[in-house]
């Protein structure tokens, strides 16, 4: 895999064989939108077949716009894993929230996934009242069932439909799986005809490059928790495929103080070592080729500012 690839991901696809011949194809876009942690992120994961986004425990962990590409029969579903949607304080945050909006206006289909047992409140609220501008059809995806009683998943699922007119509302459990074949089922079926996007075998259009970035910041973010601030960033910048069938890559994390890049690395170097060997595994699994993954820090003040960055991320530069 070249460092220009498509991310292959680390799992089969659903229903990844090309179209019957016989019956149109359907193709078209859905976009997965949501307050922070609501397990946008795992249900794209678990409605591709792959890991094609970034998980962690930390709120806005998705930054921008993840194509994932999940076949149903003779239906290919574009899901657009869209950032959390939350109050922004920051130009990052703006840019992150705006991007969201926008890959929900331009969808055929919007789900709004829900976090059941935090249930409508705070974002989602907010969520729940913009959602009456965009015009594309929408489902209502209540997650994490297993923990909450039935009687109050009724309550949200009425709730929530007296507010916004969603076609169908979905009960599931991105985690396990349940639920989310009764999910796909409905969106291959709602989807218009048309020909495929991608290729059959394709299963996300993020670079292997920038995917690779991603999994490194996702190990930043489990390893250190609360003491990693936002203002970080991970760019891969030299990708070399050698002789032996190995794959060197190296990558630069970038923060914004000196203190910080002290906690990135960590004492006598102990964290950046635990972050890049978690992070070479995984991506030496997806890759399905031995990786020699080296890592720097550097301090880059105030990249928050910098519209290159943010042109690297997929995200406008807000004003």
């Amino acid at each position: 895999m070249s460092a220009s690839g498509k991310a292959p991901g680390a799992g089969a696809p659903h229903d990844a064989a090309a179209p019957d011949e016989g019956a149109p194809t359907r193709s078209g876009f859905v976009a997965l939108i949501g307050a922070p942690n609501a397990g946008k992120s795992t249900l794209l994961n678990r409605l591709v077949g792959a890991k094609v986004s970034i998980v962690t425990h930390k709120v806005q962990t998705t930054r921008a716009l993840v194509r994932g590409i999940a076949t149903r029969a003779n239906t290919q579903i574009v899901f657009l894993d869209t950032p959390g949607i939350f109050a922004p304080r920051r130009r990052l945050d703006r840019a992150m929230v705006t991007t969201a909006w926008g890959g929900a206006r331009e969808a055929d289909v919007v789900a709004f996934l829900v976090d059941a047992e935090r249930g409508l409140v705070g974002d989602a609220e907010t969520i729940l009242d913009g959602l009456g501008s965009v015009r594309a059809r929408k489902v209502l995806v209540l997650n994490k069932i297993d923990r909450i009683r039935r009687d109050r998943l009724l309550e949200l699922a009425a709730a929530a439909n007296a507010r916004v007119d969603f076609e169908r509302t979905f009960m599931i459990s991105a985690l396990t799986g349940s639920g989310c074949d009764d999910l796909l089922d409905w969106l291959a079926a709602a989807l218009p005809e048309g020909p495929w996007y991608y290729p059959d075998d394709q299963i996300s259009d993020l670079p292997m490059r920038q995917l690779a970035a991603e999994i490194t910041r996702e190990k930043l973010y489990l390893r250190l928790h609360q003491e990693i601030p936002y203002a970080c960033h991970v760019e891969t910048e030299r990708w070399e495929e050698r002789k032996d069938g190995s794959v060197r890559i190296e990558q630069v994390v970038y923060v914004e103080r000196d203190s910080q890049k002290k906690i990135v690395i960590g004492r006598k170097g102990e964290t950046l070592r635990a972050v890049g060997q978690a992070a070479r595994e995984e991506l030496a699994a997806i890759l399905e080729q031995p990786v020699h993954l080296f890592l720097f820090v550097k301090v880059r003040g105030n990249w928050g500012d910098d519209p290159e960055r943010y042109r690297e991320m997929g995200l406008d530069f807000p004003g």
